[in-house]
């Protein structure tokens, strides 16, 4: 059985930063992508970051493209997500997800198993 758990969400004022982290359990089944994904009210989930397998390849979306860092450690089979100079467009529920695909996708539906999700709220 697989297990997503993020966690690391908060409150922040614009211009602060915060970093998320996400623990899977997976058994034996093997996931060498991970995500991140956000969910605002009333919108979409979007993606907002992934990597594969040794971090071999990162992707971003555009809108946090140099303010957002994704990086893994596969011992730990553990994904974390550092948030810097965030706004309230951040503001959201952010999920992670994982993907038995060894390809970066920014696909929800490439994704396998997800997270219950952590908030994260930025005032301004």
């Amino acid at each position: 059985q697989v297990k997503v758990v993020e966690s690391g969400g908060g409150m922040v004022q614009a211009g602060g930063s915060l970093s998320l982290s996400c623990q899977v359990s997976c058994g034996i089944f093997r996931l060498p992508t991970k995500g991140w994904f956000r969910q605002a009210p009333g919108k979409e989930k979007e993606f907002v970051a992934t990597i594969t397998w040794n971090g071999t390849k990162k992707v971003y979306a555009d809108s946090v493209m140099g303010r957002f860092t994704i990086s893994g450690d596969d011992a730990k089979n553990t994904v974390y997500l550092q948030l810097n100079d965030l706004g309230p467009e951040d503001t959201a529920a952010y999920y992670c997800a994982v993907s038995e695909s060894r390809w970066a996708s920014r696909l929800r539906d490439e994704y396998d198993f997800w997270g219950q999700g952590t908030q994260v709220t930025v005032s301004s």
